[in-house]
This record gives C-alpha cells, structure tokens and sequence, in this order.
C-alpha cells in the first residue's frame, strides 16, 4: 500500500500501533475513533498490504550483556556486483550486525554491530569482517553515549506517542 493511499485514520492507527504493539483493538479503536471491527479490519489491511511489517519486542541491550555498539565502515576491494553480493548475504547471516547499509562515499558500507565487549568485537573483526573475499577496509567508531534512538517511523500528519504526551504550548493571555 504505497503511503498515499493511507488515509488519516490508518495513520492514526498505525501511529499508536508505533507507541505501543500491545495495545488491544478496543483500546486503539478508542483511541483512533472507531468502532472495534472496522479497526481490527484496517490493521489487517495494513499487515497484508506490508505497511506493517512485523510485530517485535524490543529489549534493552544492556540487561541482556550487550553493552559495546560499534560502527564499521568497510570498504570493498571491488564494487562488482557478484562481491556485493555476497558481502550482504555474510553480514546478513551475523546476529552482531544490527543494521547495514550500502552507502555512497568513502565506505561501502556501514554497519551497526552490538557485542558484548571489546574481545567480542576484535574476534568479529578479526575472525569474521577481515575474512570475507573482497573486504579492502575496515573503520570502526565505538559509540560511547546513545543520545537518541527511536523505532517509530515520524509519519506525515499523525501525532506519535512521543509528541502526543507533550503538553500543549501555551498561548499567551494577552492579545
């Protein structure tokens, strides 16, 4: 369902759904002014058309020892198709790499990894990332601080869960 065909309604939803994946039909159909039916049929509208992808628990890193997060940009020898390939399908099959992207600029990647130590993260670069054919570079930046991390896409014209609890500006008394 391309994002055009999304009306304000299925916004709304999908804007809750973001905040909360627990919520149950009669609470969000509340919440998006609707009567149970028609909010439960607009969700699975929205899971057979893709809109919604998945339904995942997020969990916190640190409470499951998952306390190093690293960025590694690589750079291949060769941007040729075939070594693309199977650059992205190795990287895909690593539980450590959290995100990866093929980017434009120096690297060619950049990849999100989480380990649980700097040992971990030597042996990934060492055993694993600077043994796939083609890996010419590797950079890598320690994050210290999480400043900000969000999962819940900014969609156009819905109010999130984030925004939704923050107050109202106050408008002024005089005029």
């Amino acid at each position: 369902m391309p994002s055009s065909a999304l009306d304000p309604t299925d916004l709304r939803i999908l804007a809750r759904l973001q905040g909360d994946a627990r919520i149950t039909n009669v609470e969000l159909a509340q919440a998006v002014n609707l009567s149970p039916s028609p909010c439960l049929a607009r969700v699975r509208a929205l899971e057979a058309s893709g809109v919604i992808a998945r339904h995942v628990t997020l969990l916190d890193p640190a409470a499951v020892g998952l306390d190093v997060t690293v960025f590694i940009q690589v750079a291949l020898e060769k941007q040729v198709e075939p070594m693309l390939d199977k650059f992205e399908r190795a990287v895909r099959d690593r539980p450590e790499v959290m995100e990866c992207y093929l980017m434009t600029g120096d690297s060619d990647y950049l990849l999100r990894v989480m380990v649980p130590d700097v040992r971990a993260l030597e042996r990934f670069i060492v055993d694993v990332l600077s043994r796939l054919p083609g890996v010419g570079n590797i950079k890598s930046s320690f994050a210290l601080k999480q400043v900000k991390y969000e999962t819940a896409l900014p969609l156009p014209g819905a109010q999130t869960p984030a925004n939704a609890l923050r107050p109202a500006p106050r408008r002024s008394a005089r005029r």
